[in-house]
């Protein structure tokens, strides 16, 4: 069972509002579908994919963010439409490439209570898995109680999925070929933040959801070992590889 994100500004040119890195969303299809006959555990995949410049810059615009809502039905929908667009995009080139990939949009299916706990349900994605197919799921809106609508992170999704389905390794596709130290090589491995927290910075560009940070402190908390590599990696993860950075809590 794998969790594959690939990250938003990965898969788009996040200075660009609502803009497509085609060429990177292309060669990320590619692995995915090289690996989906005969790779070991490939037959059990989930995909989330982040907001990058689809989601973040819309959700920028409307003030939406994970803590802070809206009531406004017309922001909810630039933000959710932005989203399903993108996740569109992601799907034609799975579909292209013979991956059996379906949507799974979180604004439909998840919430959040006062307290801003997320609640996924999971049965509909285990269900997809069982049929055969990929879901797709993407950052998105969901509704928030006294909140109206907040903003739900890839990185938040890609958590709640690996603890409710057991997923054996989780894997976040980057911008980067791993969690960087500060002369920019590649940290092997990270068992605890503080081992990393100096070095450790927010996104350059328009985030919503934090920086290489708050993967890192979502990353710890799963019961899985995870992996933070470039785009160029995806491949060798999917095929059992610990490209980029490894992440695995010294409790875990």
């Amino acid at each position: 069972m794998i969790v594959l994100k690939l990250g938003g500004s990965a898969i788009t040119d996040k200075e660009r509002p609502e803009t497509l890195d085609r060429e990177a969303l292309e060669r990320a299809a590619d692995a995915i579908s090289g690996t989906r006959d005969g790779a070991a555990g490939a037959e059990d995949l989930v995909i989330v994919h982040g907001g990058g410049s689809f989601g973040h810059h819309n959700a920028s615009e409307h003030g939406v963010t994970t803590t802070k809502g809206t009531h406004d039905a017309e922001a909810v929908i630039d933000i959710h439409g932005a989203m399903k667009t993108l996740n569109q995009f992601v799907l034609q080139r799975l579909l292209e490439r013979d991956v059996n990939a379906v949507p799974v949009h979180p604004f439909s299916t998840a919430h959040r209570d006062a307290e801003g706990a997320l609640a996924l349900p999971t049965g509909q994605i285990e269900t997809m898995l069982a049929e055969g197919f990929v879901p797709v799921l993407h950052g998105d809106l969901v509704a928030h109680a006294d909140e109206g609508a907040t903003v739900v992170s890839g990185d938040e999704l890609v958590a709640a999925l690996a603890r409710d389905l057991e997923a054996d390794r989780v894997g976040l596709c980057s911008t980067v070929p791993g969690v960087l130290d500060d002369e920019d090589a590649v940290i092997d491995r990270i068992a605890s933040f503080d081992d990393v927290a100096a070095v450790l910075g927010a996104s350059d560009a328009t985030d919503v959801t934090g920086g290489m940070a708050g993967k890192v402190r979502t990353l710890l908390d799963l019961d899985a070992p995870a992996s933070i590599f470039g785009l160029e990696d995806i491949e060798a993860f999917l095929e059992g590889g610990e490209p980029g950075t490894t992440i695995e809590s010294e409790a875990s």
